[in-house]
């Protein structure tokens, strides 16, 4: 990227299907490869230039802090933006933007989530925040191929001049990666409140307004904990590959 951008870890929710391990454990704190899964997200931040991370919490807030400290660890400074203190306080991924856009800044920012594994690089987002900051866009999003647990996907992709758009009713439908860029503005005038980022958002891109693009690289969002230990095994396997520092 071409300066230091700034980011949202989405953090709060219990992680229905991933129980019993989430009775005790926030999702995003399960360990597979090694490593919690968060973890996998600082990291991959850090290396595209990343310096300022928020995590919300809401599910278990108090494992957070002592599990990752400031963030001095991973070379990032973290803050935490608390929805409350139990599942049913956390305000879903559009309350939770507004909730943390104190500590996001005025420059277009990074939301992604705390509970993904992937390969995709993050530094590769310097067009679509470019795009953003000259107006021509609200928002980027990015889309992968529909997982087994998604198989209607989500939304749709248009081919313009430029790039692609973000079409909530296009075929063929891709599913949201959880991966997005966001316009401080896009969210002027919103609640701080219980709401989720969809179907808002189809407003806004059914105007023209987002952007998107599909990765077709390594990405895993572990449902269930099975999921868990398959993401797990496969990611030990690629640690066993390449040694200590898995390539990201």
């Amino acid at each position: 990227m071409t300066a230091p951008m700034r980011a949202l870890i989405l953090a709060a929710g219990r992680g229905d299907r991933m129980r019993p391990l989430t009775n005790v454990t926030p999702k995003p704190l399960l360990l597979a490869g090694g490593k919690r899964l968060i973890e996998w997200q600082i990291e991959s931040l850090h290396g595209a230039g990343v310096r300022e991370i928020v995590i919300n919490t809401a599910h278990l807030p108090d494992q957070f802090e002592p599990a990752l400290g400031d963030g001095r660890h991973y070379g990032v400074a973290l803050h935490y933006s608390r929805e409350g203190k139990s599942a049913e306080d956390a305000l879903e991924t559009l309350g939770g933007i507004v909730r943390a856009l104190p500590w996001l800044g005025s420059a277009p920012f990074i939301v992604t989530s705390g509970d993904i594994v992937t390969d995709y690089p993050y530094q590769s987002l310097a067009v679509a925040v470019e795009s953003l900051q000259q107006g021509a866009r609200d928002a980027h999003l990015v889309l992968v191929d529909n997982p087994p647990y998604r198989l209607q996907g989500d939304m749709g992709l248009v081919k313009e001049r430029l790039g692609y758009r973000i079409d909530p009713d296009a075929t063929p439908r891709l599913t949201y990666a959880n991966i997005g860029v966001f316009a401080p503005r896009l969210f002027n005038g919103v609640a701080i409140e219980r709401a989720p980022l969809f179907p808002w958002l189809f407003d806004i891109a059914r105007a023209g307004r987002v952007s998107g693009e599909r990765y077709a690289g390594r990405w895993f969002n572990a449902g269930t904990p099975d999921d868990l230990a398959q993401l797990d095994v496969e990611l030990s396997r690629a640690l066993a590959r390449t040694g200590p520092e898995l390539r990201r």
